[in-house]
């Protein structure tokens, strides 16, 4: 996993010949790797802080004309054809196996469960769902399909991080503290890998960024 130490650094060397839009993502997204950093050991707010590094380095100006979940998975395809040192990969099949079987295996972080409680859907069809999405989670992992379980993946901690931003959670229960500890522990590993991916671009593939900083 590159130190966000080592990240800074070479940021400072690229930034320069790189366009705005890709020094801006990149200097965001080191900004928020720092703040997680710091606050190691309270993993509810480094959870947040984590994913919302990561967003700054996918978001783009348009991306809120599509779903959220719709414009990472097109970014975690990009990235992954960048990462060709299979960093993404090893963190996923080598480094995390069990985190990630635990989440594909978690109905708390699968989207559709929710909605069933919320509608009183006795009907099953969420279980059909799930049954059907940790199917194609394991083939993924049996397979080594790095850009759909990374997808996967995201999309299990998206719902953890709506909990949490959205007040569907308390401070420090006791309730999603696994999931919250191995979604904590992925990120720590995949977003600095894709912020170091990032640096190393000379264009900026993903478009123009969301929020331009503006200058006075």
């Amino acid at each position: 996993m590159p130190k966000i130490a080592e990240l800074r650094l070479r940021h400072r060397h690229r930034r320069a010949t790189q366009p705005e839009s890709l020094r801006v993502r990149v200097h965001r997204a080191i900004s928020w790797l720092t703040a997680a950093e710091r606050i190691s050991g309270d993993p509810d707010a480094e959870f947040l802080f984590l994913w919302i590094a990561f967003n700054a380095a996918y978001a783009s100006e348009f991306g809120f004309e599509h779903g959220e979940r719709e414009q990472t998975r097109a970014f975690v395809e990009r990235i992954v054809d960048l990462d060709r040192e299979g960093r993404l990969q090893d963190a996923l099949f080598r480094q995390f196996t069990g985190p990630v079987r635990t989440l594909i295996e978690n109905r708390f972080v699968f989207a559709p469960y929710w909605r069933a409680l919320r509608d009183h859907d006795g009907s099953g069809a969420w279980e059909e769902k799930f049954a059907k999405a940790r199917k194609l989670a394991l083939q993924a992992l049996l397979e080594k399909r790095t850009a759909v379980l990374l997808s996967i993946v995201l999309d299990r901690l998206h719902v953890l991080r709506n909990q949490l931003v959205h007040g569907g959670a308390t401070c420090g229960s006791s309730a999603n503290r696994a999931q919250l500890n191995d979604g904590v522990q992925i990120l720590r590993v995949i977003v600095p890998v894709v912020v170091a991916l990032l640096v190393e671009l000379e264009d900026d593939p993903f478009g123009a960024v969301a929020y331009p900083y503006v200058h006075d």
